[in-house]
C-alpha cells in the first residue's frame, strides 16, 4: 500500500511538471535550440571533410546533448523554489525518493524527445549512415540518457539552493559524467561503424554497471542531499 502511494506521488510529480513544460514550452525550445547549435558549430569546426565529420558524429552527439540537457537540470527545480513549494513537497507524508524519482522521469522524458531531435538532425547534418545494428544503438541512446539524467537530476538538488546554480551544477556534474560520456560515445562510435571488432559489448556492459550503481546511490542519498 505504502508503495501504492509512492507510485502515484512519482506520477503526480513528473506529470506536474512535464506540464509545466508543455505549457511554458520556452524551456524545450531553448534545449533543443541549444544542441542543433552546439551540432553545426561542430560540423563548421570539422570542415568539409566528410570521413573526419562522420567519425566524430558519435563524440559531438553526446556532447551537445549534455550540454543542452543542463538547462533542464538547472529547471528542475526552480519551480517550486520560486513558489516556495519545494519545503511543503519535502513535507508531505510520504518516502522523498518518490519526489526525486518523479524529478527523474520527467527530465528522462523531457532530455529523450530533445535526444531524439538532436541525433535527427545529426544524421542528417553529419551525413551519417544508419548501421544494421540500429537497436543496439537506440539501446545506448537510452542507457546513456538514464546515466546523465540520474546525475543531472540529483546535482541539480544540491545545486538548487545555491545562488550560483547555474555554475555549480556543470562543475559538480561533469567530471561525474566522464565515464557515461566516454562508454556511450566509444559505443556509439563502433556501432555507427559496423562494430567490426566487437567493441560495443564492453562499452554497453559499462554503461549497464554505472547506470545500476548510480541509481541506487541517487536514491539513497537524494533524502540526505535535498535536506542540506
Amino acid at each position: 500500500m505504502a508503495f501504492a502511494d509512492d507510485w502515484r506521488r512519482v506520477r503526480a510529480i513528473a506529470w506536474k511538471d512535464l506540464t509545466t513544460e508543455r505549457r511554458s514550452k520556452a524551456g524545450f525550445n531553448g534545449v533543443v535550440a541549444l544542441g542543433v547549435t552546439i551540432l553545426m558549430l561542430f560540423g563548421f569546426a570539422l570542415g568539409p571533410d566528410t570521413q573526419a565529420i562522420r567519425d566524430a558524429a558519435a563524440g559531438a552527439l553526446w556532447l551537445a546533448a549534455l550540454f543542452a540537457a543542463v538547462l533542464a537540470f538547472n529547471r528542475s527545480y526552480q519551480v517550486e523554489l520560486e513558489s516556495g513549494a519545494l519545503d511543503p513537497l519535502l513535507l508531505y507524508p510520504g518516502s522523498r525518493w518518490a519526489i526525486f524519482s518523479g524529478k527523474l522521469l520527467a527530465n528522462l522524458s523531457f532530455v529523450g524527445l530533445m535526444l531524439v531531435i538532436v541525433v535527427l538532425v545529426g544524421i542528417v547534418l553529419f551525413q551519417v549512415t544508419i548501421p544494421a545494428a540500429w537497436p543496439a544503438l537506440i539501446g545506448v541512446l537510452v542507457l546513456g540518457a538514464i546515466g546523465i539524467c540520474t546525475l543531472g537530476t540529483f546535482y541539480a538538488s544540491m545545486a538548487s539552493r545555491s545562488r550560483a546554480r547555474e555554475v555549480l551544477l556543470p562543475l559538480l556534474l561533469f567530471p561525474m559524467l566522464v565515464p557515461a560520456l566516454l562508454a556511450a560515445m566509444q559505443a556509439s562510435k563502433a556501432l555507427l561503424g559496423g562494430d567490426l571488432m566487437h567493441e560495443a559489448d564492453a562499452w554497453i556492459k559499462l554503461l549497464i554497471a554505472y547506470d545500476v550503481i548510480f541509481l541506487i546511490a541517487t536514491h539513497l542519498a537524494f533524502e540526505h542531499v535535498i535536506e542540506a
